[in-house]
């Protein structure tokens, strides 16, 4: 098998569950205006490296928006461009009182055909989020579309996450992160071609405005049976004008 076919089935087997360059479940943070977010994400699995920065803006203090810059290594070639994304990100105002914190992105990706064969594709992620004491709980439910590339047949996709945290101190919270794959929308893949996966990890604030998350994933069904390493470091900075 060629060098890029093999990146290539690689990468498929991951995206399946969970996307290789941003293993996250996204929280509800909104960014006040004037406010930036920089994160780097480092995640691996098998012997496949894949790295992304993102720099998010604060516009309102309900919306913010964001672009990726995608590389990974390639087997043979070393570290490559993969390509980028854009995400606009919603919240609800606190001010509607609600019993959830609600949220919307859209993202936008553009990938190289070395990378994924379906190079331009839009996910659709709600946002929800509970706090009770120190327990915090995060769910979100993304669908998934490819514009350009052999998916384009496959309609939308269904891809579940979610995330459980207890904050022991000020500064470390253990976490369980899970990340799913049923399948397109009204064609379901079988249960035992589903991909479930489950992170054990924790989120380090480092200082007030610098955090590291990790995590090491594993799957929950036969479908999916390598480690994942997922590392993310996210800096704030500025300030609200």
């Amino acid at each position: 098998m060629s060098a890029f076919r093999w990146l290539l089935l690689c990468v498929c087997v991951v995206a399946r569950a969970q996307d290789p360059f941003e293993i996250q479940v996204f929280e509800y943070e909104p960014l006040p205006r004037g406010t930036y977010s920089y994160e780097e994400h480092l995640n691996r699995s098998g012997d496949q490296w894949h790295l992304s920065s993102e720099l998010t803006a604060g516009i309102t203090r309900q919306f913010r928006a964001g672009v990726v810059a995608l590389t990974g290594v390639v087997p043979g070639r070393g570290w490559e461009y993969a390509g980028f994304r854009i995400l606009p990100h919603i919240y609800a105002p606190p001010s509607w009182k609600l019993p959830l914190n609600l949220g919307f992105i859209a993202e936008f990706s553009f990938e190289r055909p070395l990378f994924d064969e379906n190079t331009r594709q839009v996910e659709l992620r709600g946002i929800a989020e509970k706090h009770v004491g120190r327990l915090q709980m995060d769910g979100n439910l993304s669908f998934g579309h490819t514009l350009h590339g052999p998916g384009t047949r496959e309609g939308w996709g269904l891809e579940p996450s979610g995330r459980i945290g207890w904050r022991i101190s000020r500064t470390f919270t253990p976490s369980l992160e899970y990340y799913g794959s049923v399948g397109a929308l009204g064609n379901f893949a079988p249960v035992q071609q589903q991909v479930h996966l489950l992170f054990p990890g924790a989120d380090w604030k480092i200082r007030d405005s610098f955090m590291w998350s990790f995590g090491a994933g594993f799957g929950a069904t036969a479908a999916e049976s390598s480690v994942i390493l997922k590392s993310r470091f996210e800096f704030e900075f500025g300030r609200e004008r």
